[in-house]
């Protein structure tokens, strides 16, 4: 792909817009809800391994989030004997993203995961520097840090993304030989990645009816979406065709959010994405979408 930076472009000239409604600029990701086996278990490597704490607790559900911030990131509920993830997946949850404020976080985070011998992947993204693992369940998870915007790369209107190595050396560096004390403050649900069995249906729901900007499309097997010009809070992809969805039996992704501003853009919307013909429904002000292969999320007003 031939690339070139384009400071100051228009956000209008980058990205392709949905042809109808359009997802708010400030439009952001809350947290997801997790079905897991044990919840002990869970809650040991969430905390252990990825360096996050307890916020509130009971007996078959945990909430988690950042060190010195109370928002909530990720909600466990325990179902005793869930299936993990089968080697190939399942459509629904390729994995969650959670995004460190600064790469230096992200520097101790890899030195610390190195230190306890756990398995991880690495890519950089040119837009982004991600480690990637599993947890207990075998729930996709990744940790990343992005570069500044101002350094991302367009090639006309499509963003400029890779999966090359990273510079694990380098990226420890930038930790200055601080140690991982846990998730710093300002740690936040970045994107949610998908598993689906068509992109075209993918984008009909997550770019037509519910307003998100397609960002990079002609990534083999994938699509990545966005609000507000950012990277991608949403990946789709087609690498477990064949493979069944999860079910209610199974670890899984139970829902994620999507944080709009207002009541009001939470009900604009689901009710364009209803007259496209999907389901929605209210539940306390928020509007609960499923998409063509069951996977839920949740609108969500910030105010």
């Amino acid at each position: 792909m031939t690339t070139s930076q384009i400071p100051g472009k228009a956000d209008s000239q980058r990205g392709i817009r949905p042809n109808e409604y359009r997802l708010p600029e400030t439009t952001h990701l809350g947290r997801v809800r997790l079905q897991v086996a044990n919840l002990d278990r869970s809650v040991a490597f969430y905390e252990k391994i990825l360096g996050m704490r307890v916020i509130r607790r009971d007996t078959d559900s945990v909430s988690l989030g950042a060190h010195g911030d109370d928002r909530e990131i990720v909600h466990l509920r325990q179902l005793k004997g869930a299936r993990p993830v089968p080697r190939r997946g399942l459509l629904g949850l390729y994995h969650f993203a959670i995004l460190l404020p600064d790469r230096a976080s992200l520097g101790r985070f890899v030195a610390h995961v190195t230190e306890l011998e756990v398995h991880v992947g690495m890519s950089d993204h040119f837009v982004s520097e991600a480690i990637y693992l599993t947890d207990p369940d075998g729930l996709g998870i990744e940790v990343y840090a992005d570069r500044p915007r101002d350094a991302w790369r367009f090639d006309e209107r499509q963003l400029y993304m890779t999966t090359n190595p990273l510079d694990v050396d380098d990226l420890v560096k930038a930790a200055s030989g601080q140690r991982w004390t846990g998730m710093p403050a300002g740690t936040v649900l970045g994107h949610v990645h998908l598993y689906v069995d068509d992109i075209a249906k993918a984008e009909a729901f997550y770019h037509e009816a519910l307003g998100f900007d397609k960002v990079v499309w002609s990534y083999p097997g994938a699509l990545f979406m966005s609000a507000g010009g950012y990277h991608h809070h949403l990946g789709t992809n087609t690498w477990a065709r064949g493979a069944p969805p999860a079910t209610d039996a199974d670890a899984r992704l139970l829902e994620w959010e999507i944080v709009v501003p207002t009541k009001r853009n939470a009900e604009e919307a689901a009710r364009h994405v209803e007259s496209a013909g999907y389901p929605v429904r209210e539940e306390n002000g928020e509007w609960i979408l499923t998409d063509p292969w069951g996977t839920s999320l949740r609108l969500v007003p910030e105010k």
